[in-house]
């Protein structure tokens, strides 16, 4: 499936900021049997006095930027053609879950995909026993770690209810696990935290989603929006997966993945710091236009 992807990011800041020095994850991912960019653009105004392309350990395109002079606003534009290629259903023989770990410790490759790098908590998905304890409730049945992943997502799609005002980007998973409420970024943490309880590494994947309007409604400009979800090692015959708890699916042609990373953190559309005596407003909209198959 091909899409057309635009997005547009506007920071307005009360007083003049300065210095500021950023990193920005936008770019959708040219990932071989998963995902291909086909072209895309990300611009900056005002004109960043010093800005590189590069890609982190990850594997993910990202920007780094320096503003030196005073501004008041700054734009980020991004214009992508994307073809997701792959799925991230599980296929493979399945692991079980009590063969795990001796799979991990065997594992030599400390490359990029490496496991070994997503089974520690980390400061957004921290080790939580109330998750820990959810996790391994819901999780008791199932005999392969696919099933584990599945399950949980599940779980987490029934009992926690989607609300855009009960937290904001800082807020601890394990407080909007206890109040049972959040947004995307909570029900991955909540999830990857769930998982690497059970000894399944799991990390966070930052991309965009198609959204389908009512059925006889026009779809709305800029109505799509920046999503996230898991990607869990289910074994070395399965491999990687990806799971979207918020809409308890695997992902599929609809996901479009931008960065992979141990939590938010590390993958956070843009990050930084700059000098201000003021507050700032910002604003978004996100486009995700079908193209249909490219065959």
């Amino acid at each position: 499936m091909r899409y057309d992807i635009s997005l547009t990011m506007t920071f307005v800041y009360q007083a003049a900021a300065v210095n500021a020095r950023q990193i920005v994850h936008l770019m959708p991912a040219d990932r071989p049997g998963r995902q291909r960019l086909i072209a895309g653009n990300l611009s900056i105004t005002p004109l960043p006095t010093r800005r590189e392309d590069r890609f982190d350990f990850f594997g993910n395109a990202e920007t780094a930027v320096a503003l030196d002079g005073a501004v008041k606003e700054v734009d980020i534009r991004l214009q992508a053609r994307v073809e997701v290629t792959g799925s991230a259903f599980p296929e493979g023989l399945p692991t079980p879950p009590d063969a795990l770990a001796a799979e991990i410790a065997g594992w030599r490759d400390l490359g990029p995909s490496s496991p070994v790098h997503f089974c520690a908590p980390t400061m957004r998905a921290p080790a939580d026993p109330a998750i820990a304890a959810y996790a391994r409730d819901v999780t008791a049945t199932n005999r392969s770690v696919a099933g584990r992943v599945e399950a949980l997502g599940l779980a987490l799609n029934r009992d926690m209810t989607f609300d855009p005002d009960a937290t904001t980007v800082d807020t601890p998973a394990a407080e909007a696990f206890a109040e049972r409420r959040g947004v995307c970024q909570d029900f991955t943490h909540i999830m990857i935290a769930g998982l690497r309880s059970l000894g399944i590494p799991a990390g966070y994947v930052s991309g965009f989603i198609r959204t389908i309007p009512p059925p006889g409604q026009p779809r709305l400009e800029g109505a799509d929006a920046m999503h996230a979800w898991v990607s869990a090692w289910c074994g070395p015959h399965v491999g990687w997966v990806e799971y979207d708890p918020t809409n308890a699916t695997f992902a599929g042609p609809d996901h479009v993945v931008v960065a992979y990373g141990r939590d938010y953190g590390e993958v956070a559309p843009v990050k930084g710091s700059m000098r201000t005596a003021g507050g700032q407003t910002s604003d978004q909209a996100v486009d995700v236009i079908p193209l249909g198959s490219s065959d």
